[in-house]
């Protein structure tokens, strides 16, 4: 029987170009462009895209959450301001772990967590 998983997820992005450059800088990303509206990216951990869109994707508006892992959380709330991107929650606790939340150019929201050391 075959097994059925997430293998995919797409994000809005006004700004194809700008998102490339900021998860490039901050994460590492590479891409891959399918015309001018649509970028894959890789090395992310889950293969996914950018789509392009005038709108972007939050929980409070019903989107689902992206999180990410990291082991060193506080280099990432300096790094993400510095190329374009805002923090939307500071780092807090939860049980097993510790997060925070960011908006990227285009506004998506995403979490970063990472364990208690």
């Amino acid at each position: 029987m075959e097994s059925t998983k997430i293998n995919y997820v797409e994000l809005p992005a006004h700004d194809l170009a700008l998102n490339k450059a900021f998860f490039s800088q901050v994460f590492g990303w590479g891409f891959e462009d399918f015309g001018d509206q649509y970028t894959a990216f890789k090395n992310a951990g889950l293969d996914g895209g950018f789509f392009q869109a005038d709108f972007s994707s939050r929980p409070q508006t019903g989107a689902a959450l992206v999180v990410l892992y990291s082991d060193d959380l506080e280099a990432l709330v300096e790094k993400i301001p510095a190329f374009g991107g805002h923090i939307e929650q500071v780092i807090f606790e939860f049980p097993g772990g510790r997060r925070f939340h960011f908006l990227d150019p285009c506004g998506n929201e995403w979490a970063v967590w990472s364990k208690i050391n």
